[in-house]
C-alpha cells in the first residue's frame, strides 16, 4: 500500500479532515492494520445508510477472538493431556523393569512389556560390536549392529525423533515394514560397554515427530542405563 501522510503532519495537529483525507488515499488502511480498530469508538447503527455501521464489524471480530481463543485453549488442553499421558506411560515402564527377576526378564522387559505399555508397535535394543568383541546380550529383541553405526544415525544427537519414514531393517529386523515413526535414544552403559541404542517404532505416522520434547523418553533410557549396571555389575 502507498501511504501517503498528510504534507502538514509534521508542523500542525492533525484534524479530522487531515485524517479523511489520508484514509481517501489509502482506502486498504483499516484492511492492513485491523488492530487501529481496537482504539476507535464505533457508531451507533442508524437506519441512515450512509453512515456505515462499525458495531457489527466488532461484534465479529470478538467472536472471531473468542473462537480463537477456545481453539488455542482446546490445544494446550490437548497437549497438557497427552504429556500426563505420556508420563505415566513411562513411569508404569520404570515400574517394570524394576520389578524383573533378572537379567534376563529384564531384557524381557524391555523388548516385550514395553511394547504394550509405551503403545508402540515394535521395541529393539542394539548393541555394537566391532566384529572381535560380541555383546554378551544375547534375547529376542537385541539386535548387534557394526562399530559406529549409532553416530552415524544420529550424529551428535542424544536422541532422534521421525515422522512419516520407512522402518529400516537393520533396526526393526522384519517388523521393518510396520515402521512409519520412530524415536531413537542412546543408551550409554559405561565407558566400557560398547554404544547401545534403544528404538520404538510405530505403525502411526505421526506418534513421534521431529520437534516433540525427548525429556520422558530420555529419562527412561538413563534408568535403563543404571539398571543394566546393577545387573552386569559394571561401573560407570
Amino acid at each position: 500500500m502507498n501511504e501517503q501522510a498528510p504534507e502538514n503532519m509534521s508542523n500542525t495537529p492533525i484534524s479530522p479532515k487531515d485524517i479523511l483525507s489520508y484514509l481517501q488515499s489509502n482506502p486498504n488502511f483499516l484492511d492492513e492494520h485491523p488492530e487501529a480498530c481496537d482504539y476507535l469508538i464505533p457508531p451507533k447503527a442508524h437506519d441512515d445508510k450512509k453512515i456505515p455501521d462499525f458495531q457489527s464489524y466488532m461484534i465479529e471480530r470478538l467472536k472471531s477472538d473468542k473462537n480463537e481463543a477456545i481453539e488455542t485453549t482446546k490445544e494446550v488442553v490437548s497437549t497438557v493431556r497427552n504429556n500426563m499421558n505420556n508420563q505415566a506411560r513411562i513411569h508404569r515402564a520404570i515400574l517394570r523393569l524394576l520389578e524383573a527377576s533378572s537379567f534376563e526378564n529384564f531384557v524381557h522387559a524391555i523388548t516385550i512389556d514395553l511394547i504394550s505399555i509405551l503403545d508402540v508397535d515394535i521395541t529393539v535394543l542394539l548393541v555394537e560390536s566391532n566384529e572381535d568383541d560380541i555383546p554378551h546380550i544375547q534375547a529376542n529383541g537385541v539386535r548387534i549392529i557394526p562399530q559406529g553405526t549409532i553416530d552415524h544415525w544420529l550424529g551428535k544427537k542424544t536422541s532422534l525423533l521421525e515422522s512419516d519414514i520407512q522402518g529400516v531393517e537393520a533396526i526393526y529386523g522384519g517388523g521393518a515394514t510396520l515402521v512409519r515413526s520412530q524415536a531413537l535414544v542412546r543408551v550409554d552403559i559405561s565407558m566400557d560397554t560398547p554404544p547401545a541404542l534403544l528404538a520404538f517404532g510405530s505403525r502411526d505416522s505421526e506418534l513421534f515427530q521431529d520437534g516433540q520434547g525427548t525429556e520422558q523418553i530420555s529419562f527412561l533410557a538413563r534408568v535403563v542405563e543404571r539398571l543394566f549396571r546393577l545387573w552386569l555389575n559394571i561401573p560407570v
